[in-house]
Parts: C-alpha cells; structure tokens; sequence
C-alpha cells in the first residue's frame, strides 16, 4: 500500500467517524445513526450466462413498471452494503420485540416493506427470517399480500410491529410477511424489501416507514440521501463490499460538494420519485427527447441499470461507433467496441450529470473479446408507467437526495471522500439499531401528505431487477 492510499484510506475512516460523532442530530433523545449500505460479488458468468442475467434483469424492470396497483426531530444514517458488483444495496432494521434485525434492499423504486418469514422454509433458506411468534408485540392483520416481479413472486400476509431503524422507531408499522417466493428469490443475506417510494404505489396499502416519519415531524430536514459506491468490473472485490450511506433527517455535507440542485415531481406527483430528463448527450451530441410525460423517469436505486423506451435507447447507441442491437437473452441490450470510452450526460432541467464509462460498461463478453454490452437498455412502454428508469449505473455517479416537502429530488456532485470510496475494500459495515430511538405511534387516520394532484397507484419493486437475475442467471 502507498503512502498516498494510506491517507485517503485514513481520511475515508476518518469521515465515517466524524459522521457518528458529529451528523446533526437536532434534540440527542432522537439522534440517528449509520445504516450500512452493503454489495455482494456476482458469481463468474460465462457468455451465455451473462446474456441470461441481462434477459432477466430487463424482464424483471418491465414487469415491475408494467402494471398497475394498488414529536422530537432527528437525523439517522446508516452505512450500506454494496451487493453483487453494484447489482443492488442493502442496509440493516430491526423487526419486533425483543429487535431482530433484518438486512433489506433500500428501494426508491417501490413503496412495500416485507420481510421473509421463518416459514418461508427452504424458499428463504439461509435469510435469518422473521419468527412473528417469537415477538410480543407484532399483530396479524388477516390480510394477504402477493407482489409479482419477472418470474419470480413473493406472497404472504400483513401484519404490524415495532419497526426500527436508523435510531427510529415506529410502534405499529404495517408490513408484510412473506411465506413464499419463488425458488431461491432472495440471496443470503437479504431477507427483504424496504420500499421508499410514496404511499400511493404501496400493495399494502401502508404508509412507508420514510413516510411516516417525514409527515409526522421526526426529522430535522424532511429529506433521505443516497451515496452509492462502486465496484463494478473491480477484479479484487470480495463477496461483499462496503456500499456507502444511506441517511434520513439530512444530507451529508462531506459526501457532496456545491449545492443540491432539487427538481419539483412533475405535475406534484407523490408516486414514483419522478424527474423529467430534458436532455441527453452521447459522446458530446445531444438525442431527441419527447415532451411532457413521455419523458418522465423514475429515479429509483433498487433498479441495477438504466431502462428507456426503445426510440430513446436506439438514439444514444447511434452515437457509438459500432454498436449493434443485441439477440436472444441480449434482446434490448446494444453492444459496442470495449476500447471506446462512451460518455453520457444526463440532465433534469438543471446541471448536465455524466455516467461513467466504467458504469456504462454493463460487462464485455469474454477476457479476450473487444465487445463490450452498454448498461442502459430498451423496455416497452405503457399508459401511466415512466418511460425511463434511471437505476444504479446513473446514482453512482451523483449524490442523491429525496425530499418529502416539497416533494423533489435533488443532485449534487460527489466529493473527494465519497469518490475514494470507490472500489476501497473493507469490513462490511455492522447494524446500527441503537436504543436511543425517536419513538411514536402512527395515527390511525394517518395521511399522505397534500398535493397538487392525485397520484396514479402503480406498482414497483425495482430492486428485483437484481435478485430476479442473481435467481436465474
């Protein structure tokens, strides 16, 4: 190790302890605490397996955006972990009482929580499942729940608990339980879903844990903030790698740097976390781009890649020499030359945020082939869905906020520390639940909060984009 590697490592651990010592935490009865985001290493694929993964990551996205369904204040951060060379991120809650804690994927692409229950059997084998028995204060509501994702589903009941995370605490947070999935759905240590979307898209009809929070006062500022690592491509990644901070109440001023540019939800709809892309540039030319809704995107880090309509896809490959659509499992996907650098900038009707050629190199076809398969992708598109879908390959590269009031999602560029996260292996961050909860009981006529039209309930889940594929690859 160099000396230079040495300092950016002391300075990358020095800011996740100052981080703990010194986040604002408005009144310390409520201080928050890290929520570790963590990722997992993809097995080796060969070439056909590959274009399975990429056939099943697509298919999974489409069906997820196919259909459609039905105090004191305080801050809280939690450290993620980066799963399956940046497929998806996770982080830590605890259910129940006595707490268990859980590790679930972190999805802004979705609006349920569910965790799998312990008889989910050998379905859910090797997840640490929730045992509703073993807590005395969990309640079964006598509801079902069924969410289908691609080829895979997860179906079980509703029920309520104390639910903590982050140093928060929700007394009666309604939830589902899963009983069943399909075969190897869920990938050890994942055992669930924790939905950050709007209450609109929830199947359970539940207002989100983030929700309920924000619209009951328990943060200091009403918004939740993404950094993301990056270790895709990354030779010495381990199986699972530290995947940035998750945080509630607050953004982290060491991991940005200037100021957060917040975009309105088109049209003040608290659904998806909607942006409008109002432009896009490929390799320094810019792509047309349909008007109004047709360009709506919905800004979501449970999806693994970035999904658009087929017209919009097939523009930004025209700029890349040699490129060439995909067959087979590579239906929708485009490959292009290994050896260009391709660059991308995507704006939302502020700054211009460029992806990096190394994120857009979703992976190349073998050790010695030049043919390389770009991350963003073609899906159809339908009546009240978004016709983009900007998952991971774009947030690596930007800090992301979600506020709650008023309802916009904002970008930021990423600082020195934040970018030496970057393929900077270490231990996999521990759950922070801590005692030092802000604790409250939901309202029972608890509402969403007012806005300037109705929200369409349409159903997500984008993080399956990852597991789905992780199943069946």
């Amino acid at each position: 190790m160099t000396l230079l590697s040495l300092a950016i490592s002391f300075l990358v651990l020095l800011s996740i302890i100052s981080e703990v010592v010194g986040a604002p935490q408005g009144d310390t009865s409520s201080a928050g605490q890290f929520i570790p985001l963590t990722r997992r290493a993809q097995p080796s694929r060969n070439v056909s397996e590959w274009a399975e993964y990429a056939k099943n990551l697509r298919d999974a996205t489409i069906a997820k955006y196919s259909s459609q369904r039905g105090q004191k204040r305080g801050t809280g951060e939690n450290l993620m972990v980066n799963q399956g060379l940046d497929a998806s991120f996770y982080g830590t809650l605890a259910v129940g009482t006595p707490p268990y804690p859980f590790d679930v994927v972190l999805d802004t692409g979705s609006s349920d929580m569910w965790i799998a229950s312990s008889t989910c059997q050998s379905m859910c084998a090797g997840t640490g499942n929730f045992d509703s028995a073993k807590s005395s204060t969990f309640k079964n509501m006598n509801k079902g729940f069924s969410v289908t994702y691609g080829k895979g589903y997860a179906a079980g009941t509703v029920g309520q608990d104390v639910v903590q995370m982050a140093g928060f605490t929700i007394s009666d947070q309604v939830f589902a339980v899963v009983t069943t999935t399909a075969a190897n759905f869920l990938q050890n240590p994942i055992t669930g879903i924790f939905g950050l979307a709007w209450q609109s898209l929830a199947t359970s009809g539940a207002m989100p844990f983030w929700q309920a929070l924000a619209s009951n006062g328990q943060w200091s500022q009403p918004l939740m903030a993404f950094q993301l690592t990056r270790f895709l491509n990354d030779s010495q990644a381990g199986g699972l790698e530290p995947g940035g901070s998750f945080t509630m109440g607050y953004a982290n001023e060491s991991l940005y740097t200037g100021t957060i540019d917040y975009r309105g939800l088109p049209n003040g709809q608290a659904s998806y976390w909607l942006q409008q892309i109002t432009s896009i540039t490929v390799q320094g030319k810019s792509i047309s781009l349909p008007s109004g809704s047709a360009s709506y995107a919905a800004i979501d880090t449970g999806t693994t890649l970035v999904a658009g309509p087929a017209a919009g896809i097939a523009a930004i490959y025209a700029q890349i020499p040699g490129s060439q659509p995909g067959t087979g499992g590579w239906e929708g996907f485009y490959s292009y030359p290994c050896n260009t650098a391709v660059a991308v900038e995507i704006s939302f009707g502020g700054p211009n945020w460029s992806v990096s050629p190394s994120d857009f190199g979703f992976t190349s076809t073998g050790p010695t082939s030049n043919e390389c398969y770009g991350a963003f992708y073609a899906m159809p598109t339908s009546g009240g869905t978004p016709s983009w879908i900007i998952g991971d390959t774009f947030l690596k590269n930007v800090y992301s906020v979600f506020r709650y009031n008023p309802p916009s999602v904002g970008f930021a560029a990423l600082s020195e520390i934040a970018l030496a996260m970057n393929g900077k292996a270490g231990g996999i961050p521990s759950a922070t639940l801590g005692a030092n909860s802000a604790k409250f009981t939901l309202e029972p006529s608890a509402a969403p909060p007012t806005r300037t039209s109705s929200a369409v309930a349409l159903v997500i889940s984008a993080f399956f984009a990852t597991l789905v594929s992780f199943v069946q690859a």
